[in-house]
């Protein structure tokens, strides 16, 4: 039979053992009472050899085919490597108190080549108490009978089954009544004693309540008839019990049972599996007239409810004749079992079908339930795996499923035309090779996946788009038995050549130099340099360039959108992060960064003995401002400072500046760190590094100059030439107070409104003296572009804002950054408004602003001081030189409205 195959027997072997502990088993085991049969799965046995015994006393008795079919148990292992066992609640070595509970005990040992014999013991109470007056169970190897035993007073009861008027019995039978002879009912009545029954196979037992007969499934004694089309093997027993031998007071009681034999009333179409069973079963039914109480339906022995009957599109009715099921081929609950003819795949479905019907025979009272197990298996059907394409082409990867196959199947190998590929070789290589159990819980689908990049993959070009084609073979194996057979691949997949944008980049000794690509969309992508969006005021500080293929920028090593990593005594270590993103989908497309160590002098030592040094912040201190770094003197702080860098000048014997003697030089050293308390207290709880800068200088003490030069007499006494210069210098109007974009000459005139502020930068041209500096001596607005006109309003005098303005001039602090190299050569002032107080009616007129000023020379001082500027420009002394030279500037002009 079909569902047998796959398992191996000993010869009957009975031994007393020691029963070994359990152990923690490396196989799964799993039990469960189904009403009046227990049911023990066991998975996981790979190659692996099941024995199974049953229990007694520390006694382990081997489950034969023959002890198995008399004592209640069937044994099974599918083509999957897992074993089912059913046990009788009543079977032979069942421990039986008050025929209400049962406990059965099974060893269980794993035997295989490579691993020592394990022995698990398995005990489980199953609690039955719902009995029938009659109980029948149809397995594949036995039919087993369970009568309630009649009491003595009805022990002349007729021997044959069609006239007996049976009754149930309220009181036990006499205790003294033995099992002495059994009658089996065939054409040829044959009687045997009840141990010559034993020994023909069949088991006998009795109960306190109940008579038990169980017959090997077919046996000599059984007979087939055909029932409503159905064939079925019938068991017909009368049982004989005897008070004593020599007092021949015997009563009869009849046992008999009925199965369908193996496929019996089964039909198969290519969709589905129909079950018809007879729902008169006349061999066990006297009276013309019954009652069908109730049908249920079950899989693998478990009952099932409506609900899941539905979900899994089975279907149970009854007409007048026969109780259906119908259930369709690949349904949950069924197997694929797998095999292979001339290289072919072909599968059977098998599923183990149950019902259960209870029904009442009207003259008696008397009910029956009777459970049947059918294994099923469906011929051979051919079922060649498919190939479903599941590529997305820009996911530039090929996926297939391959499938269904059953779970007794195994891909081996991968072949295109070039190689063959193990799995080992399909993973090194970036396949991807998994398996998926199908949604039915039957089969399993095989998915494969490989990039285009791969060289089994061919590509071709045309008309814009890639063609990549992957041709694949997969060869398979049937386990246990090896049998080999493939499946063939075809994939083809267009993809439209689209490249991204992207950026890249190189340094120079002071600036980054970045390159952004469109791509083959075009631009339709942000671009954020460091953490801001780059706009047109930034792009054109940052002097772009670019074609409608890409544009170019120029970022100096300085710029606010780097971010500084390290430092060190010559050099600083500068990255720029570069961001590509889809503004709708907000989807980065790159992130780029570059860094380059760029040559800067941190700290200069003049021979005049002035020091100066550039503390910068670090990317790993964040939260570190600047404007608080002080020298050790904490009255020191920076000459000038904003978010990123603090600058500082001083003498070397001054903000607390040492000094060393060492051989031949002298050493000064100082210190730049944070001396606020409050400062410092944020920082440690931000956990982050102490911030420190050394600087030192050293000077040469013993340095020996040669020095080579002739003497003659002075022909003529001393005198000087006449010669002209021309200072270059510009006036522009900032966008905004960062002055890092400019009104342009051909955006004049500006147009402002009264409320807005101007931004105003004089920059001396062509200087690169950082001893030069650049000073606003008087400031003014006309109407007229003649700087001499009337009415003006004074901005700056004498180097200071207006004192008599309301709104007087705001002066902004210059910092080395970016474009500015020398501070010293520039001056930026904020004019927030002008106060026309003299023509308030008529505001909607140009004005010019003029500016005169004059070049400085530190070694020449002059104390000039303002009261009311800039906290960075207070105190600051002012040197000017004694023929000073001015120059004058304008800018305009500039529509002022009312808003």
């Amino acid at each position: 039979m079909g569902c047998l195959a796959g398992l191996g027997w000993f010869i009957l072997l009975v031994a007393v053992v020691n029963i070994e502990a359990q152990n923690k088993p490396p196989i799964k085991i799993n039990s469960k009472c189904l009403g009046n049969l227990l049911r023990v799965d066991v998975s996981r046995l790979g190659g692996s050899f099941l024995e199974v015994s049953a229990v007694i006393n520390n006694s382990s008795i081997i489950l034969t085919p023959s002890l198995s079919s008399k004592c209640g148990f069937t044994i099974k292992k599918d083509h999957l490597g897992n074993a089912v066992i059913y046990a009788s609640v009543q079977n032979c070595f069942a421990q039986n108190v008050d025929d209400k509970a049962f406990t059965t005990k099974l060893g269980l040992r794993l035997q295989s080549d490579n691993v020592v014999d394990k022995f698990y013991l398995v005990e489980e109470t199953c609690y039955y108490s719902s009995w029938a007056s009659r109980e029948i169970i149809c397995k594949p190897n036995y039919m087993e009978v369970s009568v309630k035993k009649a009491a003595p007073n009805d022990y002349n009861l007729p021997a044959y089954p069609y006239s007996d008027p049976r009754k149930a019995a309220e009181q036990p039978m006499d205790a003294s009544l033995k099992i002495a002879t059994v009658v089996f009912l065939t054409p040829e009545e044959r009687v045997m004693q009840v141990d010559e029954a034993q020994r023909n196979g069949y088991g006998i037992s009795s109960t306190l309540t109940r008579l038990v007969l169980r017959s090997p499934n077919p046996s000599r004694e059984t007979y087939t008839k055909d029932v409503a089309g159905v064939p079925m093997t019938v068991l017909s027993t009368s049982i004989i019990f005897e008070k004593t031998k020599l007092t021949k007071l015997t009563t009869p009681l009849y046992a008999g049972a009925a199965c369908p034999q193996a496929q019996g009333g089964v039909f198969f179409t290519e969709t589905s599996i129909r079950w018809f069973l007879p729902r008169r079963i006349a061999p066990l039914i006297c009276p013309k007239h019954f009652r069908l109480l109730e049908v249920n339906m079950g899989v693998d022995g478990r009952k099932l409810e409506a609900t899941e009957i539905s979900a899994r599109s089975y279907s149970l009715t009854l007409d007048d004749l026969y109780v259906i099921v119908e259930i369709p081929i690949g349904a949950a609950g069924c197997q694929i079992k797998s095999h292979v003819q001339d290289g072919q795949y072909f599968t059977s479905y098998m599923i183990e079908l149950m019902l259960e019907l209870l029904w009442t025979e009207d003259d008696t009272n008397e009910d029956t339930r009777y459970k049947v197990f059918l294994p099923v298996e469906t011929p051979l059907q051919l079922q060649p795996p498919q190939v479903i394409d599941a590529t997305v082409p820009k996911e530039m990867m090929f996926k297939a499923f391959i499938g269904p196959v059953g779970f007794d199947v195994m891909l081996k190998n991968i072949r295109s035309p070039y190689e063959v590929l193990s799995l080992a070789d399909c993973f090194a290589r970036g396949f991807k090779v998994f398996d998926n159990m199908s949604p039915n819980g039957c089969s399993k689908v095989y998915t494969v996946e490989v990039p285009f990049t791969d060289r089994v993959v061919g590509q071709m070009k045309e008309m814009g788009v890639t063609i990549y084609t992957l041709y694949l073979t997969f060869g398979f194996l049937v386990l246990p038995k090896h049998a080999p057979f493939t499946a063939t691949a075809y994939l083809r997949a267009k993809l439209e050549d689209i490249a991204p944008p992207s950026v890249s980049g190189s340094c120079d000794d002071k600036n980054f130099y970045v390159l952004v690509k469109y791509g083959t969309k075009g631009f339709n992508f942000q671009t954020i340099m460091g953490k801001r969006m780059l706009n047109e005021s930034l792009a054109q500080q940052y002097g772009i360039m670019g074609n409608d293929t890409h544009f170019s920028l120029i970022v100096p090593s300085s710029a606010a959108d780097a971010t500084v990593e390290a430092v060190a005594s010559s050099s600083i270590k500068s990255r720029l992060d570069v961001t590509l993103r889809y503004p709708k989908t907000n989807k980065t497309i790159q992130d780029f960064s570059l860094a380059c160590n760029f040559v800067t002098k941190l700290i200069e030592c003049f021979p005049n003995g002035t020091i100066t040094a550039m503390a910068i912040t670090l990317e790993s201190v964040p939260s570190l401002n600047p404007r608080r770094l002080t020298l050790r003197d904490p009255a020191c702080g920076p000459t000038y400072s904003n978010d990123q860098y603090a600058y500082f000048v001083f003498t070397a014997n001054s903000c607390g500046t040492t000094r060393k003697f060492l051989p031949n030089m002298m050493l000064y050293e100082n210190e730049i760190s944070i001396t606020d308390e409050l400062e410092l207290g944020k920082l440690s709880q931000s956990k982050e590094p102490e911030f420190e800068l050394k600087v030192f200088c050293y000077y040469d003490i013993n340095t020996n100059q040669a020095m080579g030069f002739n003497s003659r007499p002075r022909r003529s006494e001393p005198y000087a030439d006449d010669a002209r210069g021309e200072m270059q210098v510009e006036m522009r109007v900032a966008l905004d107070d960062s002055y890092s974009a400019f009104h342009r000459v051909e955006d004049d005139p500006i147009t402002k409104y009264l409320q807005q502020p101007l931004y105003f930068e004089v920059e001396l041209m062509g200087s690169y003296n950082p001893k030069v500096s650049l000073e606003l001596a008087h400031c003014w607005a006309t109407l007229e572009e003649d700087k001499m006109s009337l009415p003006q309003w004074d901005l700056i005098v004498n180097g200071c804002a207006n004192s008599r303005d309301p709104h007087p001039v705001i002066f902004h602090s210059v910092l080395p950054k970016g474009r500015v190299h020398y501070p010293s050569n520039f001056k930026r002032f904020e004019v927030p408004m002008f106060a026309l107080a003299e023509d308030k009616d008529n505001l909607n007129r140009q004005v010019f602003v003029h500016c005169e000023v004059v070049i400085c020379d530190v070694r020449n001082p002059v104390d000039v001081q303002c009261s009311d500027q800039d906290n960075t420009m207070k105190g600051q002394k002012l040197a000017v030189s004694d023929d000073p030279g001015f120059k004058n500037v304008t800018s305009g002009p500039i529509i002022i409205m009312r808003s």
